[in-house]
Order: structure tokens, then sequence, then C-alpha cells
């Protein structure tokens, strides 16, 4: 089941410009950032009541989110949705007719497995779900 709104994903072209703003100019605690080599970004987080705004950018200047940038340009990437049973989730979507974009859940940033909805199934928009490692949230 869906538990909470995890983060709000944001396509950035300069990781350290955005966390310097985000620190900066709105004053968001900083938790760190992390790359995600299965998935070729590099991550920062800012966490917020029950969600966080996660920065991503392309690690060593490739994988999809350098493709999104060059085609799109910055701008809101992605919703996360939280799930306290990943596989149950996509399972239940699945038969609902719902696309992904992998067969299965992947290693994510903390230590979480992550999965992506086509965004053809969600009009339009780009969701993940995420399963936090075990004491995590």
């Amino acid at each position: 089941m869906i538990v909470a709104l995890d983060h709000i994903a944001i396509a950035v072209p300069d990781l350290e410009k955005s966390i310097k703003r985000f620190m900066e100019d709105f004053g968001l605690t900083y938790k760190g950032r992390e790359d995600v080599v299965s998935a070729k970004t590099s991550t920062a987080f800012f966490p917020l009541p029950e969600t966080q705004i996660e920065l991503v950018h392309p690690l060593n200047d490739e994988g999809p989110i350098k493709g999104y940038l060059e085609k799109r340009g910055p701008g809101l990437h992605h919703l996360c949705f939280r799930s306290d049973n990943i596989e149950e989730d996509v399972t239940r979507l699945k038969a609902k007719g719902y696309q992904f974009l992998s067969d299965a859940p992947s290693p994510g940033a903390h230590g979480s497995q992550v999965i992506f909805i086509h965004p053809k199934s969600c009009d339009g928009v780009l969701i993940e779900l995420s399963q936090p490692q075990a004491g995590e949230h």
C-alpha cells in the first residue's frame, strides 16, 4: 500500500549550484549527496517533514538524466511514492494495466528498492515507487 509521498525529484544541469540554492536561498537542511551508480545519477537530498526534495544530475556525464536534460532541460523529473511492500504494489498496479520501465525493482538511493511507472500510464508524469531499507523512513 502507498503510505506517503517520498520525494519530488528535479533534474538539474548543475548539481552544486542547485545544492547551494536550496541551502542558501531556501534555507533547507542539506542531508548530503549520493551517487546511484545503477541509475547513473548523482543525488542530493533536502528532507522536509514527511517528504524530501531530490536533485538528480548525470553521474560521469552519462545516463538517462543526461538525455532528459538534453531533451527537456531542467525541471520537475518525477514523483516518488514510498511503499511498505513494493512487490505487492507492482503486482497490483500491473494487474490494473500500469506499464513499468523495468521488470522488477532495483537498488536506489539510501539502500532502497525502486521501480518507475511509465509516464504513459500516469498522464505524462513519471512515478517512482520506493521501498526504504528496513529502519529507514
